[in-house]
């Protein structure tokens, strides 16, 4: 079967398993405020959705993004997206190009690599996976790296998956190297919600910054597939130029969003305080099983990473264990060839009966990804 014929089988069996427990995928399966499910039984029952959405986006939606990044003192403008995946191919479709360098962090998000590469742009990884600098870039790191060939930088902060983020004077540092080399800068923020605190590279570059936003994390809409652009006039410009969808994204999920951000500060701190809770039982629960050690706590995104080096068990062992009792978690190859050995990445912004049963669970997985045989690829 080809690669991308098995990718998605297993996730469609995955999808399928009646109770599954998805601790893996950094989606969000906390209840949201009651009027976003609300502003989408509306959208239903009064027939909006029969019509094409605005192509760059509600006006009120796109305001409300750029307003809770931070940036409604400046001139940032969003154009929503498909999802933040699409937003992303759009940038790096427009701004890599052959002879140029993509540089980015290792471990870091995969499909943007592979889209600068469909684009032509060499990539350049740059390794994070170390205590000595606490498990992420350092501006003297980038700028070692950075030559007159660099195009684009591509930073996920807070990083996926091992949950560390980046100070104002750390981003601050970072683009004035981009600056010094004329290089884009795309601030991933897909788990900003999640940080303790967050600054946007808008704010000190904004003639080359940009930043992809999204709604399947915080908001928990992964299926309903919503993200965004968000950067200056000049730059959303050629975005919205010969946009992948050029007929405006999800009706259904812009209402959602919109309601989202509107009751935010009503119900999303508690979402945080049982995010914590349950990285907290985490951390205790693996702490307790020799070998396993939490590398960063607590994380500033909605997961944790668990190195299972110690344990002398394969990543992809404990996933494969897991699955058996209807739990998923991530192998670590699924964000770097380097490191992927060496942990698993649970997700937890979800209800605590399935964080205590991955960590009920724990020591008796362990002991069975001793003897597995795994039966297929993971993905």
């Amino acid at each position: 079967m080809k690669t991308f014929e098995s990718r998605n089988a297993y996730f469609d069996r995955l999808c399928n398993t009646p109770g599954l427990m998805w601790l893996g995928q950094n989606t969000n399966h906390f209840d949201p405020h009651p009027s976003v499910l609300q502003a989408v039984t509306d959208a239903l029952a009064d027939g909006s959705y029969h019509a094409y959405a605005p192509p760059a986006g509600f006006e009120a939606l796109r305001r409300l993004i750029v307003a809770d990044l931070g940036l409604a003192d400046t001139d940032a403008t969003a154009f929503v997206t498909d999802g933040a995946v699409e937003a992303l191919y759009n940038v790096c479709s427009r701004i890599c190009a052959p002879g140029t360098d993509f540089v980015t962090t290792d471990p870091s998000w995969a499909w943007p690599m592979q889209f600068a590469r469909q684009a032509g742009s060499r990539v350049v990884e740059l390794p994070i996976f170390d205590a000595a600098q606490g498990y992420k870039l350092t501006a003297k790191q980038l700028a070692a790296a950075v030559t007159p060939q660099t195009r684009v930088i591509y930073l996920v902060d807070p990083n996926n998956p091992l949950g560390t983020c980046h100070t104002a004077d750390e981003i601050r540092a970072f683009t004035d190297i981009a600056r010094s080399v004329g290089a884009w800068f795309i601030h991933d923020a897909t788990y900003a919600q999640f940080a303790d605190a967050f600054a946007p590279a808008y704010r000190f570059y904004p003639e080359k910054s940009i930043v992809t936003y999204s709604f399947s994390k915080w908001l928990g809409l992964a299926g309903m597939r919503l993200g965004a652009v968000v950067s200056n006039p000049d730059l959303i410009e050629k975005v919205a130029d010969a946009p992948p969808n050029n007929l405006g994204s999800n009706v259904l999920s812009q209402r959602a969003a919109i309601a989202g951000l509107r009751s935010k500060a009503e119900w999303f701190p508690g979402i945080k305080q049982r995010l914590r809770r349950n990285q907290q039982v985490v951390r205790d629960a693996a702490h307790a099983v020799p070998g396993l050690t939490v590398l960063v706590y607590p994380s500033q995104a909605n997961l944790l990473v668990i190195d299972t080096t110690a344990a002398d068990i394969k990543p992809e062992a404990l996933v494969a264990a897991y699955q058996e009792h209807g739990i998923m978690i991530r192998q670590g190859t699924y964000h770097t060839k380097r490191f992927g050995h060496r942990f698993v990445k649970v997700s937890l912004s979800v209800p605590e009966a399935w964080a205590d049963a991955f960590c009920d669970r724990l020591p008796a997985m362990v002991e069975r990804a001793r003897s597995i045989e795994l039966a297929g690829p993971l993905f």
